[in-house]
C-alpha cells in the first residue's frame, strides 16, 4: 500500500505540500468538545462487533465534525467568508448546522433526488438550498463555479485538511476501547483518512469498505485514476465519482485493505441491523458493517457513518428483505464444550455418563461457541 501511495500523489499536483497530522486531529478534538458530545458505542452481540453510533450525532451523520472543525478553524484565521458546500445530503447538514451555531452564512449545492430527509434537514437550519446536476460531482462542479463568481469559502466535503482532521476525532473516541481493527465506510475518504491518523499510531488495523461499482478510492489506490460513473446504490453517501487528492494518499498509505461489498450484502445488513439491534442507518451507514464480515479480529470495530435515510426506503426495504436468521448461539458446560443440542448440561450426579472423546467437528464447534452465524 504505500507503494500504491507514492504512485498516486506523484499524479496529484494539486494537493501540493498539504498535510494532516495527528496533532490537527487533536486540535480538532479541543475545538469541537465544548459543541459535541461523544457519541456512545454499541456492542451487536449478534453481528459480534462494536458500533461507533455516530448516526446519533447532530445532523444525523459524522459530518458535523469536519465541517464545524473547518468553520472554527476559518474563524481563528480570521476568515469570515460565507461558506459553500456540495454534497449528496450528510455534508450538507453539517455545514447548515456549524454556520448556524456560529453565525456565518451558508449555501448548500445538493443533486436533484438527494433523500428529501436530508434536504429538509439543511433547510431546518437556515441554510440557502441549491438543488444542481444528476450527482454529487455535478453539484460540485456547480459549487466551486458560484465559490470563484462570489467570493464564497469552498468547503470540500472530504478534500480539506480541516473537516478530515474533525473526522479524525471519531477515531480518538473509539481508541480508549482497545479494538484491533476499525471498519470505516469510504466515499470521497475523509472519515477514512482522519480516523487512520488518529489510530494507526496504536496499533490498530483500519480497513475501509466500499460498495461493488462504487468503489473509486479502491482503484484510485492500485493506480486506476479514471473518472467513472458510479453505480446505482442505497448508499447514496458514498457515490462520489472521483476521490479527493489529499484523502487518496492518506488512505493509500495508511489503509490496511479496502474491502468491496456487493448490493444486497448492504440491503441485509441494513434490515439485520434495524430489526435485531433496532439501530436505524442510512445506506452509507451500514456499510462497514457489512463489510465486516469479511474482515478477520477478536474486537472488531464498524462505524455507523449516519441514519438519516427516507422513511420510504426504509419501509419497502423492511418489506422486501428477509433477511436469514442467525445461528443460535452454543452454550458450554462446565467442561467448556458447546452443548450440541443447544441445552443446559446436565450435572454428573443426576445422570449417569460415559466418558466420550470428542469429535474433530465438536472441536471446531467449541472454537466457534457462542458465535452468531455472522
Amino acid at each position: 500500500m504505500p507503494d500504491a501511495g507514492r504512485a498516486a500523489s506523484s499524479e496529484d499536483p494539486d494537493v501540493g505540500d498539504v498535510r494532516v497530522s495527528v496533532a490537527d486531529v487533536l486540535a480538532a478534538q479541543a475545538r469541537l468538545r465544548r459543541y459535541l458530545p461523544p457519541t456512545p458505542l454499541h456492542h451487536a452481540e449478534r453481528f459480534g462487533v462494536l458500533l461507533k453510533l455516530e448516526n446519533l450525532q447532530r445532523t444525523g451523520s459524522y459530518k458535523v465534525r469536519g465541517a464545524l472543525n473547518a468553520l472554527l478553524a476559518a474563524r481563528e484565521r480570521g476568515d469570515s467568508r460565507p461558506v459553500i458546500c456540495a454534497s449528496a445530503g450528510n455534508h450538507a447538514q453539517g455545514v447548515a448546522w456549524a454556520a448556524y451555531r456560529l453565525g456565518v452564512q451558508a449555501i448548500t449545492v445538493m443533486p436533484h433526488g438527494a433523500p428529501e430527509t436530508k434536504i429538509a434537514g439543511v433547510a431546518h437550519w437556515g441554510a440557502t438550498v441549491r438543488q444542481h446536476g444528476a450527482s454529487y460531482d455535478e453539484a460540485f462542479a456547480f459549487a466551486r463555479e458560484l465559490a470563484e463568481q462570489n467570493g464564497y469559502r469552498f468547503l470540500s466535503a472530504f478534500d480539506d485538511p480541516d473537516v478530515i482532521a474533525g473526522q479524525g476525532t471519531v477515531g480518538i473516541e473509539i481508541a480508549p476501547h482497545a479494538p484491533d481493527v476499525v471498519i470505516v465506510p469510504i466515499g470521497g475518504g475523509g472519515l477514512a483518512s482522519g480516523v487512520a491518523l488518529a489510530l494507526k499510531s496504536q496499533g490498530i488495523r483500519v480497513i475501509g469498505a466500499q460498495v461493488e461499482g462504487v468503489d473509486s478510492m479502491a482503484r484510485a489506490i492500485r493506480g486506476d485514476t479514471a473518472a467513472r460513473d458510479p453505480a446505482a446504490s442505497l448508499a447514496d453517501g458514498v457515490r462520489v465519482k472521483i476521490p479527493g487528492f489529499i484523502t487518496r494518499r492518506l488512505c493509500a498509505h495508511l489503509l490496511d485493505d479496502v474491502v468491496i461489498v456487493r448490493e444486497a450484502e448492504l440491503r441485509e445488513t441494513l434490515v439485520r441491523l434495524a430489526l435485531e439491534e433496532h439501530v436505524i442507518a442510512e445506506g452509507a451507514g451500514a456499510l462497514a458493517l457489512a463489510a465486516g464480515r469479511r474482515v478477520a479480529g477478536k474486537r472488531k470495530c464498524a462505524v455507523v457513518s449516519g441514519g438519516n435515510i427516507d422513511a420510504t426506503v426504509l419501509a419497502r426495504l423492511l418489506s422486501e428483505v428477509r433477511p436469514r436468521a442467525p445461528r443460535k448461539p452454543r452454550r458450554r458446560n462446565r467442561e467448556g464444550e458447546p452443548s450440541l443440542t443447544g441445552t443446559p448440561s446436565r450435572s454428573p450426579a443426576s445422570t449417569p455418563s460415559i466418558a466420550v472423546p470428542p469429535t474433530p467437528r465438536q472441536r471446531r464447534t467449541a472454537a466457534v461457541a457462542e458465535e452468531s452465524s455472522w
